[in-house]
């Protein structure tokens, strides 16, 4: 069960997490954001379930949801948020990110370091990726990651990261959260 807190009542997980009613209970979920394709929403009391049916592919349109996750997630007063995809480290994390783009009032890249900090297994997919950018640039009008061109995979399989992000700024919205 892997779950991660970003903010005292937004949470990131894998699609294990949902299960766990103990947990939920725990940490006061009230909303869950399920970005799967294949995994049910369970049904407990007092909790309500918002799908994103989007598959963790670079094609996958995942910016057509994130006005309405963000505003969604924003709205609810009622309690904790948990925000899931399969295994918590693509649909989910863009989801989240760009939450924290559009009523954190931080940049992409320091959303991204932001949400790496609570859940350093995050691992977007180009296409997801790309369109964080284009989120950012809608909302602030600028780019503050440049995505390098996919590195070269060797022939033995071993983990290489494939994309790499330039240092950013700290902000100072991001000290509130953190106490």
């Amino acid at each position: 069960m892997s779950l991660s807190q970003i903010t005292p009542s937004l949470f990131l997980g894998g699609a294990d997490a949902p299960l766990n009613r103990a947990l939920m209970t725990r940490k006061g979920i009230t909303l869950i954001v399920n970005a799967t394709l294949s995994h049910s929403c369970p049904t407990y009391p007092g909790v309500e379930c918002v799908r994103v049916a989007v598959p963790d592919l670079p094609t996958a349109r995942l910016s057509e949801h994130f006005d309405r996750v963000g505003a969604r997630i924003h709205n609810n007063r009622a309690g904790g948020t948990l925000v899931h995809c399969a295994a918590g480290m693509s649909r989910s994390p863009a989801l989240i990110m760009a939450y924290l783009m559009k009523y954190k009032g931080v940049t992409l890249c320091q959303a991204h370091h932001w949400v790496r900090q609570s859940r350093p297994s995050i691992r977007l997919n180009s296409g997801f990726w790309d369109q964080l950018l284009d989120y950012e640039k809608r909302l602030y009008g600028k780019n503050t990651v440049k995505v390098a061109a996919p590195l070269e995979v060797p022939k033995t399989p071993k983990m290489v990261p494939r994309y790499t992000l330039r240092a950013c700024p700290s902000s100072p919205r991001l000290g509130w959260f953190r106490r």
